[in-house]
């Protein structure tokens, strides 16, 4: 039998969280600012500017979604207080399930929201481009980005982002040398912009005969997808493209014809490569998309006002650096180390389970409490 004051207490603790939220939303902005734009498609020259008038629907269905969102949790939170009124006046099992199941989805559509809201950045709602390098140590680092690969593309999968390989190296015995995916979904960027950085492995290595330990580091890189931004610019005397033949997987067509293109943008020294479309063409409208996101991600990043301001600056993917330490012996321990958040559960973190490790990122930077400290002692 449950104990219905506890459920209870749920319900009135959340009440003044949604209050707040809506507030934060700016809820009553919203439906006035729908309002408004709403009449504007009832007018008879809406369509005569189709560009136009699609930019205005766009933004209505923006809007609505942020509006739904409190909408939908005031909802679930009356049906959550009537299913309660129904158990305090006859005490059924089936009720106790109902209520045991609301109550788990209210409380983490509360804390969904709230995350929501911190998504802030002039950039987060936008799909996400991931870049995994491998660091130095041969095959023990490039089998780590592997791993790292595998757990970005797990999480993806379990929140139902869409990922798409757009280059592919090879590791020279095992695991991979750098890899780069799109990541496609609400707010990617938003979330998954925490785990730009360098990530560090200790493990006992499969590679090494004697059994030893081994310390691997891989750098994660995170970026917005770009699609056409006024303010990114990229000159044509700015840009050197070479090509060459694909060395990843693509069948017969593409190692045979030199269609994989690699950009560099000579300002600021950053390299980006594409080999997984079938036309060079192809490529290099890939490579421009990763460039303008690359520079978009460290325009805001270093909070710069133009892009010209941008220097090629890139840590380097060894100790001392890394953002979050993944240990698998003598103990298991995931620990971020900007917010101090922690899981000991290994697998399920190299299964794609990091939410928790976003959740505490978005909340430590909302209260400015991210610290830089690599914690030397892990």
């Amino acid at each position: 039998m449950i104990i219905i004051d506890d459920y209870k207490k749920i319900l009135n603790d959340t009440r003044p969280q949604i209050a707040e939220l809506a507030k934060g939303l700016g809820y009553e902005r919203l439906s006035n600012e729908i309002e408004e734009l709403e009449m504007h498609t009832h007018q008879p020259d809406f369509w005569q500017n189709r560009e136009r008038a699609n930019s205005i629907i766009a933004k209505i269905n923006g809007l609505k979604k942020k509006k739904d969102g409190i909408d939908k949790l005031n909802s679930m939170r009356d049906d959550y207080e009537t299913l309660i009124e129904m158990y305090e006046e006859m005490e059924d099992e089936e009720l106790e399930k109902e209520i045991v199941e609301i109550s788990d989805k209210f409380v983490q559509a509360v804390e969904n929201l709230r995350l929501t809201t911190l998504l802030t950045g002039e950039y987060d709602s936008k799909n996400a481009i991931i870049t995994l390098h491998a660091g130095e140590g041969g095959t023990e680092s490039q089998d780590w980005c592997e791993m790292l690969f595998r757990m970005y593309t797990r999480y993806c999968t379990s929140v139902g982002y869409k990922t798409q390989t757009v280059d592919y190296l090879e590791g020279d015995e095992a695991g991979i040398k750098s890899v780069s995916f799109t990541v496609e979904g609400e707010n990617a960027y938003g979330f998954l912009k925490s785990e730009h950085g360098v990530h560090r492995l200790v493990r006992v290595s499969p590679f090494d005969s004697k059994g030893r330990r081994h310390t691997s580091f891989a750098s994660c890189e995170v970026m917005p997808e770009i699609e056409d931004d006024m303010e990114i610019v990229i000159r044509d005397e700015d840009i050197k493209m070479d090509v060459f033949r694909s060395s990843g997987a693509g069948g017969q067509h593409i190692n045979k014809t030199s269609s994989a293109v690699r950009l560099t943008h000579l300002p600021t020294g950053i390299v980006v490569s594409c080999q997984t479309q079938r036309s060079q063409l192809q490529n290099r409208d890939t490579c421009m998309k990763m460039l303008r996101s690359k520079l978009a991600e460290i325009k805001e990043r270093e909070h710069l006002e133009k892009i010209e301001d941008i220097k090629g600056v890139q840590k380097e993917i060894a100790w001392g650096s890394q953002i979050r330490s993944y240990v698998f012996m003598p103990y298991t321990l995931v620990k971020d180390h900007r917010t101090g958040y922690q899981d000991s559960r290994v697998d399920s973190v190299m299964d794609g389970n990091i939410q928790g490790f976003l959740n505490a990122y978005l909340t430590a930077r909302s209260k400015g409490t991210l610290s830089g400290d690599s914690d030397e002692d892990m």
